[in-house]
């Protein structure tokens, strides 16, 4: 295996670790990675969503008290069932909308327009939630969230589709809007991550593994470790940092990498193809 080519599975694994828990889209940023480094085929495509398995393990590991405690309960504890068909009732619409849009968005969306509209927009609707959350919360932590309060979330989630949206964004921003704390929409942007990003990366190696051989198993194995090991610290940072700080940095990153999306594609440094 050629070293320089692990060298790259490595960056890239560990962009997608420190990008795909914050509202910032880790997709803007894989495909803006990829095409500096050269490592933007058809293969690394599938490369970007597998090793998203990498992250969501570090999800587990970190809110794993949290995790056993649930499936521990689920014979016996209403709160336990409770938690559990949240988290399905959310993931539901990705599946469904997924599976019916997928193939049109990747064909239609992804382009820089979209994409920096996307950064940009977002940024301004953080900056607005930041400003009128703090007022309207309902609902403290995950554990007291209805199924109506999950299927809303799931909802929002769905908006990711869009290139450059961010599926955390979507979640942790769009769950303050719907009353929720920080960070209870945080906690719950994670467990609805567990299922989404392992199914997403397991539904692109079905689909596209025509694309793939043995040969390619150290390069898939470098970048789920790295993207393990950086979305771990990430993640970490990130429930201490929510615990007294807003999102507003994010939203500033947000509008600016957007400006730098238009400007990459206008000079020509990035390939934007679906």
């Amino acid at each position: 295996m050629d070293l320089l080519l692990l060298l790259k599975a490595a960056v890239m694994g560990v962009v997608e670790g420190l990008t795909e828990f914050l509202p910032i889209s880790s997709t803007g940023h894989l495909i803006l990675a990829g095409a500096l480094l050269g490592f933007d085929d058809e293969k690394s495509k599938v490369f970007d969503i597998a090793i998203q398995t990498g992250a969501i393990l570090a999800v587990i590991i970190v809110y794993w008290q949290k995790i056993r405690t649930v499936v521990a309960g689920l014979p016996t504890q209403a709160q336990a069932r409770r938690f559990t068909a949240n988290v399905a009732i959310g993931f539901f619409p990705a599946v469904v909308l997924g599976l019916a849009l997928g193939k049109a968005i990747k064909e239609h969306l992804f382009t820089p327009g979209v994409v920096a509209t996307a950064f940009i927009i977002g940024g301004f609707i953080i900056l607005w939630a930041e400003r009128r959350t703090q007022s309207h919360v309902r609902v403290q932590e995950a554990d007291d969230m209805t199924w109506k309060d999950a299927l809303k979330v799931g909802l929002v989630q769905c908006l990711a589709m869009i290139p450059g949206t961010s599926r955390s964004g979507a979640t942790i921003i769009g769950g303050m809007l719907l009353g929720l704390s920080r960070k209870a929409a945080t906690d719950f942007s994670f467990y609805l991550a567990i299922p989404t990003l392992i199914g997403a990366g397991a539904y692109s190696l079905f689909k596209e593994r025509h694309l793939l051989s043995v040969a390619d198993l150290p390069m898939f194995g470098v970048g789920l470790v790295f993207s393990f090991l950086s979305a771990w610290v990430c993640v970490r940072w990130l429930l201490r940092y929510i615990s007294s700080h807003s999102f507003v940095p994010f939203a500033w990153y947000r509008i600016a990498f957007g400006v730098i999306v238009l400007a990459t594609s206008m000079t020509g440094l990035v390939q934007w193809q679906a």
